[in-house]
């Protein structure tokens, strides 16, 4: 690093260098939030700064964050959170890096929520992670009661933070269980999820950010990417209320045909399919069916 710094500009070029010879895809982005971070302002307002000189302590902060990422620590985890929607979560090495894509989920989860009544909508968000998924709908359904679970109990840990932070723990319970085994016997009126979707032999072709620092267990879908996600089709229609939903993300149009029909198989109906914000097909949606009707 360069030794005689003379203002912040000439720390953030410097670092946006390292970080270009790391192979960071986003070298300018990640300097900019790192340095935001390490100011304690926003990073729309750096530029209207670039010509203070950095006290040392703050040079050494910075110091340590470039260091860090350097190594292909994710920015997220060295910021320590993530927004997601209108909410921010906290998150580390115990949890997955909320993705833009996921907001999309919540989106469609949100459609298929019963309209605001008299009755508090039940949801369940299976294999919760850091509690983003539930969180978000709690902010944008005031009136939902969510149950959120994780067979991690690291996992756990950082969700009930996160919801206990945002001040969602009167509507929102995180609890340990490996799908549905741990969750209260009521009918619900939507099950959404996230789960591991990855391929076994896929895992080791990602990016160092995911491989060496996000938990295996969220990302290892099995052989073909679907282990988790054929016990959840097969497991949730017992948990819906008739006419209620499942909606899930998944590992895009490779694997969107057979979710799609082990959701018919599973009984469910008007299983349906939506893209991501890169065009991907990833999200599969369908409903139990209402006595009498289809």
């Amino acid at each position: 690093m360069t030794l005689a710094i003379t203002s912040l500009r000439e720390l953030l070029d410097d670092a946006t260098a390292r970080l270009t010879a790391a192979g960071i895809p986003t070298p300018r982005v990640d300097a900019e939030w790192l340095l935001a971070d390490a100011l304690g302002v926003r990073r729309a307002t750096l530029y209207g700064t670039m010509s203070r000189v950095p006290p040392g302590p703050l040079v050494a902060r910075y110091e340590t964050a470039i260091h860090r990422r350097v190594a292909r620590e994710p920015l997220q985890h060295i910021v320590g959170s993530q927004a997601f929607r209108d909410v921010s979560v906290a998150v580390g090495p115990d949890v997955l890096v909320p993705r833009p894509e996921t907001e999309l989920l919540v989106s469609w989860a949100l459609e298929l929520l019963p309209p605001p009544s008299g009755r508090s909508p039940l949801v369940l968000d299976v294999g919760t992670g850091s509690g983003c998924i539930a969180a978000a709908l709690a902010s944008e359904r005031r009136d939902a009661t969510i149950v959120a679970g994780d067979i991690s109990s690291a996992a756990v840990a950082v969700a009930r933070d996160n919801i206990a932070a945002l001040g969602f723990g009167d509507r929102v319970t995180v609890v340990v269980s490996d799908l549905f085994s741990a969750l209260p016997a009521p009918r619900v009126d939507l099950i959404v999820s996230n789960p591991p979707y990855i391929t076994t032999d896929a895992l080791a072709t990602l990016a160092p950010e995911i491989t060496e620092h996000e938990p295996r267990i969220a990302l290892d879908g099995g052989p073909d990417g679907l282990a988790i996600i054929a016990r959840l089709v097969r497991e949730a229609p017992s948990w819906l209320r008739p006419g209620a939903a499942l909606v899930l993300e998944t590992g895009g149009d490779g694997q969107i045909p057979s979710v799609m029909r082990a959701m018919r198989a599973a009984g469910l109906v008007d299983v349906e399919s939506r893209r991501d914000l890169a065009g991907i097909t990833r999200f599969v949606s369908g409903r139990r069916a209402v006595e009498g009707g289809s």
